[in-house]
């Protein structure tokens, strides 16, 4: 078998075999398929696509190409939630202990943040202490006991995606639905979960600006899902407004612990709803409205709120930042964002306030960049909502005060103030099944 006829049997448009795409994705992680030929293919790709088939089998190529994780030590059902990264997105501090407070496990592997997109594990590491570095017994183990545990990604995991798409990104080939669609799967199904709820934003704030193309690439994650014979869901949610009102990793640990104090911002509590009822439900716990109930009662009573605590002291955190505040990183220095008109604020480029937030500090550009944890914006005013001139609509937060006026002028940028009051679309747009 040779890479060029493989090459060739893509960019004419037919269909390839699940041993060809073995042999592409083998070849290209040993070394033996160079760097040129792995990006004609990706190239071919992009332009004519893949079927589901061709599309599965390359995801379970990618998977394969690494450590595929025996979970099976884990007492129960396996839940996790997959978000396709957003600005404010702090959905997996909530949801996670809700759902395991219920019975349900999350073993849970996330990512760090890159560009105007936060990461979980980063605003774990917000909290003194929290250990994201876990041995896979330690980990199993605190699964087992306190129903949650979330670390980081290993590096053994799913080594194609990570050479794949680095490659990607300098070829102008990362926007293909089958490659995104793959790599976000390939990572997923390395872990050994029973059910996996996909949480694909769409709007400004998103890699997908459609809900078209957010429907599109769900439909094709569900049925990779699907036929790797796992319990897959995906909600497609709004992201032309942040979720929330903090952006910036201290700050969205703040919020989200509020939020399972039962004081969280509408917003945000309507998807972590949404999407911890759904985990329960493809879980078995019971019909979708008694697990909505649940999910609720679970918010309301605390429970999930000391399921949170458990966690944060199983893996070595300080679990007082519960009641204290003031032991998470704060910020030196704050700088008021004033409205510039009065109107209702129409609308806003969410990934502006995400760039916003990354120029003081609270992201990184490139993987191995520091992250200011305390670092970030509090969001005062909203999509929707009416303002005067010289209203305070943002606050920002930084370690260093000259970081302001450029922060500033990006927020403001991306701003849009009207005479008109703006349509509000639904935060869940659609559900694919």
């Amino acid at each position: 078998m040779r890479v060029y006829d493989i090459i060739k049997k893509k960019r004419d448009g037919n269909t390839l075999s699940k041993e060809e795409i073995d042999f592409f994705i083998n070849g290209y992680v040993k070394g033996d398929i160079p760097d040129y030929q792995a990006s004609a293919l990706c190239m071919a790709i992009y332009f004519k696509g893949m079927t589901l088939e061709e599309t599965t089998d390359l995801t379970l190529a990618i998977r394969n190409s690494g450590e595929v994780l025996d979970f099976s030590a884990v007492n129960g059902i396996r839940a996790d939630k997959h978000s396709t990264g957003g600005v404010g997105d702090k959905t997996s501090l909530v949801v996670a202990p809700t759902v395991a407070s219920l019975g349900v496990k999350v073993a849970k592997m996330s990512g760090r943040g890159l560009g105007h997109t936060g990461g979980t594990v980063d605003k774990l590491e917000a909290i003194p202490n929290f250990n994201v570095q876990l041995p896979k017994d330690e980990f199993i183990g605190i699964v087992n006991e306190v129903g949650v545990c979330i670390v980081g990604q290993s590096a053994d995991l799913a080594p194609a995606d990570k050479k794949l798409y680095a490659l990607r990104d300098v070829t102008a080939t990362v926007d293909s639905m089958p490659l995104i669609a793959s790599s976000i799967m390939g990572k997923k199904l390395a872990a050994d979960d029973d059910v996996i709820v996909l949480d694909v934003k769409t709007g400004s704030g998103s890699f997908m600006k459609s809900v078209q193309d957010s429907k599109t690439l769900a439909e094709i994650m569900v049925g990779i899902g699907k036929r790797a014979g796992k319990k897959t869901v995906a909600l497609i949610t709004d992201m032309d407004i942040p979720l929330g009102r903090a952006i910036g990793n201290a700050l969205e640990v703040k919020e989200a612990i509020d939020t399972l104090k039962g004081k969280g911002e509408k917003d945000f509590l309507e998807v972590c709803i949404a999407l911890a009822t759904e985990m329960l439900y493809l879980s078995g716990k019971d019909d979708k409205n008694r697990c909505e109930m649940l999910v609720k009662d679970a918010l309301i009573s605390g429970k999930a709120l000391k399921t949170f605590k458990a966690m944060i002291s199983a893996q070595g955190g300080n679990a007082e930042v519960i009641e204290d505040f003031s032991l998470l990183p704060t910020a030196k220095y704050t700088h008021s964002v004033k409205a510039t008109a009065s109107g209702y604020i129409d609308k806003v480029n969410t990934e502006g306030y995400g760039l916003s937030a990354l120029s003081l500090g609270a992201g990184r550009n490139r993987v191995g960049d520091n992250i200011d944890y305390s670092a970030g914006i509090i969001l005062n005013k909203k999509t929707g909502d009416w303002v005067n001139k010289g209203d305070v609509i943002a606050v920002l937060h930084a370690n260093n005060s000259s970081l302001f006026k450029n922060a500033e002028e990006i927020f403001l940028s991306a701003t849009q103030i009207s005479e008109q009051k703006p349509m509000l679309r639904p935060l869940i747009l659609d559900r694919v099944e």
